[in-house]
């Protein structure tokens, strides 16, 4: 990476940091664009220029995000079950998400703008996902693949969805695993 681009990286990352400290502190509904500039000691054009809104700021993905999950997908062998990939690719990207996602989760549970909101965060690692299932399982049975895929997807949404205020991060890890366990093929009710 060039030195512009480190430099612009480090602009958006100090820019999300200032603000989801704020968010932390004040809240996210009284927090604003002002604010945040100020705080990652920007102007508020330079905040536009990186994110077009203070919604933007909690979901977009870092620039560098796409890469490492791509490269989860990548990394994953071509003999390997495509239940199994996918419940590595998801749980990958899920732990990449350590720092971000339980604070996404308290910023949306405090915010009813956030809440209904009809932005996502992992939009594009989904969209990602489905084109390497294509790839991968291209020739094979479609029915079958979209289906391992909607029941990944849908068994990491329940563990979201199931996580429980106080649970660290870690228990949510566990709660995946044990959601991607029980809708995987072959799967149990324990």
């Amino acid at each position: 990476m060039k030195l512009r681009e480190r430099k612009k990286l480090a602009t958006w990352r100090a820019i999300r940091s200032a603000a989801l400290r704020l968010f932390d502190e004040e809240g996210y509904e009284v927090t604003t664009v002002e604010q945040i500039a100020a705080a990652a000691n920007i102007s508020r054009a330079t905040f536009f220029n990186y994110f077009a809104s203070k919604e933007a700021v909690v979901f977009d993905q870092d620039p560098e995000e796409r890469h490492n999950w791509q490269a989860l997908m990548n990394d994953r062998p071509a003999d390997e079950s495509l239940w199994d990939s996918l419940s590595a690719i998801l749980t990958g990207f899920c732990e990449s998400l350590r720092e971000r996602l339980p604070v996404q989760r308290i910023l949306k549970a405090q915010s009813p703008a956030l809440a209904q909101s009809g932005q996502s965060f992992g939009e594009q690692f989904f969209t990602d996902l489905r084109n390497w299932v294509a790839e991968r399982t291209a020739g094979s049975d479609e029915l079958t693949a979209t289906l391992r895929l909607n029941l990944a997807v849908a068994a990491t949404l329940t563990a979201y969805q199931t996580w429980l205020t106080d649970e660290s991060f870690d228990g949510f890890l566990r709660r995946l695993e044990r959601c991607l366990r029980q809708a995987g093929p072959g799967a149990s009710t324990d």
